[in-house]
């Protein structure tokens, strides 16, 4: 490890130059850290791998600007905030499936293993909150999920228009998901 002094001589002839191989050095003693923050979070090290790489990127414009008094607590933070926003951000986009073990996995939807792996309290939770659903919605959710039809395939079926089918599909799968969630609260 670099000493205190060393560090911020390398951060102010970073700041000063832009000289990627300075960022380098400063950062380097450092990966095994920032790999291990992130290991925490993950919990997979190719991802944290990725992580260690896209953090280092980051230090590229943010050391620019920051003014860094002890690099290595404001680099552990960073890369907290990375993994945690990383998290958030995917968890925000998984939440628009219905239920990324049930709902959108091939082994329900596509029932290439008739369900199995699925427990079938989930399987049954599936059942009861689909028919929760009105009638037009859990047609359309049943034709598109259950029986692999597209949206077109699906409009020439139920005789919806497009645009109708999609909406059918899309408040369908948020009811179900409202549905699903607040059974397994209860």
């Amino acid at each position: 490890m670099t000493s205190a002094l060393e560090e911020q001589n390398l951060l102010a002839r970073y700041r000063e130059a832009g000289d990627l191989r300075v960022l380098g050095k400063l950062y380097e003693p450092y990966m095994p850290l920032i790999f291990g923050v992130c290991l925490k979070y993950y919990k997979d090290e190719a991802r944290s791998e990725d992580a260690v790489m896209e953090i280092f990127e980051s230090l590229i414009t943010k050391l620019r600007v920051h003014e860094v008094s002890n690099f290595k607590s404001w680099l552990y933070t960073l890369a907290r905030n990375h993994c945690l926003m990383d998290l958030r951000t995917s968890k925000r986009i998984n939440t628009v499936d219905i239920d990324d073990h049930l709902v959108e996995s091939d082994a329900f939807l596509h029932q290439h293993d008739s369900g199995e792996g699925i427990p079938e309290e989930q399987l049954a939770l599936m059942e009861a909150c689909l028919e929760t659903l009105n009638v037009e919605q859990q047609t359309c959710v049943r034709l598109f999920y259950l029986e692999q039809k597209c949206y077109k395939e699906v409009a020439d079926v139920t005789g919806f228009d497009f645009n109708k089918v999609k909406s059918h599909i899309q408040n369908g799968k948020r009811n179900l998901k409202i549905c699903m969630e607040k059974s397994k609260n209860e």
